[in-house]
């Protein structure tokens, strides 16, 4: 199942509070009251702006370091030659810019000391 942009949107909703500007006698018997949740919509805008910023930053080449999950770069491949696999005419594939993601050695220990799903035969 992959993650989608609405579930990351709903997931800052629930674990993201905000501080509440005044306190009143209640707070301070119970702390928790004195926090208050995101909305859908904020948080939606919040997630928005941090892809947006990723967007921008590999767009004029830099390297994107997210600490404990990873570093996206952008690497550039020259044009080379190729076919077409239906046809199986020759052409060239011209030269790009791609995207490449390099996870964190943490989480990359997370991941193998994860149990693997039994494999189907």
């Amino acid at each position: 199942m992959a993650l989608t942009k609405d579930d990351l949107s709903k997931s800052v909703m629930e674990t993201v509070r905000l501080k509440k500007p005044k306190k009143d006698k209640q707070q301070l018997l119970f702390p928790e009251f004195g926090y208050t949740h995101l909305t859908k919509k904020r948080a939606t805008e919040l997630v928005d702006a941090t892809f947006e910023i990723i967007k921008k930053a590999l767009e004029r080449g830099d390297q994107v370091l997210i600490s404990g999950f990873g570093k996206f770069k952008v690497k550039f491949k020259w044009a080379r030659k190729g076919r077409n696999p239906k046809t199986g005419e020759r052409i060239v594939l011209d030269s790009r810019r791609i995207v490449n993601f390099q996870c964190s050695l943490k989480l990359r220990d997370k991941l193998q000391k994860e149990p693997q799903p039994p494999q189907k035969r």
